[in-house]
């Protein structure tokens, strides 16, 4: 697959869908040099889920039985929300542990909305099992070449604004925001993918071979709680990935505080996990590193609000 072709041609569908999010470089958080951030928590339904989203719907006429996503809140609230921007019908299985906020949040969307018992895996289940009933095109959170596709559009707008730096950390649940961005760098920026240390689910693939289940919690486990790395992912992240780092728990949620305290940027546990990786020491730049941080998701819960 060409993905540069891919990626071109996802962002041209999506011009005019989703947000040119904004970039700005931030002295602080006791690092002791300047880092670039991209803030895509500010895209439609705060995250980056949307891209993708529109980039499959776009990509061809609307199926009869309309379209069915499994998310952990943040990609149904991405398909809902596309679904209803372009007049199409999307059915969206949530897992309790999404949270109310999420689960709040994919209803606003006007999508006809199931919360089922269990983890993300449980949702994809059901999902599947709708499909088959159906006819309904699957709209996958993760590892499918159209999400994979309109997510690489978002490195694509970030180089485009003038990214200036050497090394890209982003964080990683099931891998289709980092597979975007591998598959648009290809080698040219080291990418780093951050995990929680509770859901190394790209590390564990990584270590051994192939993607592998492994169980999944903590505090960013309703964004970051794939429990197995998707194959696209896995793929580019072999030829690809400069390094893999996981970080704990109390890392993210002090990333989490810093970003709120020194910057007034709120978002949820996962937004905040490529920076914890750099204020924790997890990744440490060599001298003279340029560093640059997706901060990804603003669909904290509780809602603040």
């Amino acid at each position: 697959m060409n993905w540069k072709t891919e990626i071109e041609a996802a962002a041209g569908r999506i011009a005019g869908h989703a947000v040119q999010t904004p970039v700005m470089q931030i002295d602080g958080f006791g690092l002791g040099h300047p880092i670039e951030a991209k803030l895509e928590q500010l895209q439609h339904t705060g995250s980056f889920k949307v891209r993708g989203a529109f980039n499959t719907m776009l990509s061809g006429p609307a199926p009869d039985g309309g379209y069915v996503a499994a998310s952990g809140g943040n990609h149904g609230a991405a398909v809902g929300f596309a679904a209803a921007a372009l007049g199409r019908r999307a059915k969206i299985f949530v897992p309790e542990l999404a949270g109310a906020a999420k689960i709040a949040l994919v209803e606003r969307t006007g999508a006809d909305l199931s919360v089922v018992p269990g983890t993300y895996a449980e949702a994809l289940a059901a999902a599947q099992a709708h499909e088959a009933e159906t006819g309904a095109q699957q709209i996958h959170a993760y590892d499918a070449p159209a999400t994979v596709a309109g997510q690489g559009t978002l490195m694509r707008e970030w180089e485009a604004q003038g990214l200036q730096a050497d090394t890209v950390l982003i964080a990683v649940g099931g891998g289709g925001l980092i597979a975007g961005a591998l598959a648009w760098l290809q080698g040219a920026r080291k990418v780093v993918a951050v995990e929680p240390a509770r859901a190394p689910t790209l590390h564990s693939a990584l270590a051994a071979g192939a993607p592998v289940d492994v169980e999944v919690g903590g505090v960013a486990v309703n964004a970051l709680g794939a429990k197995r790395i998707g194959q696209l992912c896995f793929d580019l992240a072999e030829q690809h990935l400069g390094a893999c780092v996981t970080v704990p728990d109390d890392a993210i949620i002090a990333a989490r505080a810093a970003l709120w305290q020194e910057r007034r940027l709120l978002v949820e546990p996962a937004g905040a996990a490529a920076l914890a990786a750099l204020m924790s020491g997890a990744y440490q730049p060599q001298p003279g590193e340029r560093v640059a941080v997706l901060v990804c998701g603003a669909n904290p819960d509780p809602d603040p609000l």
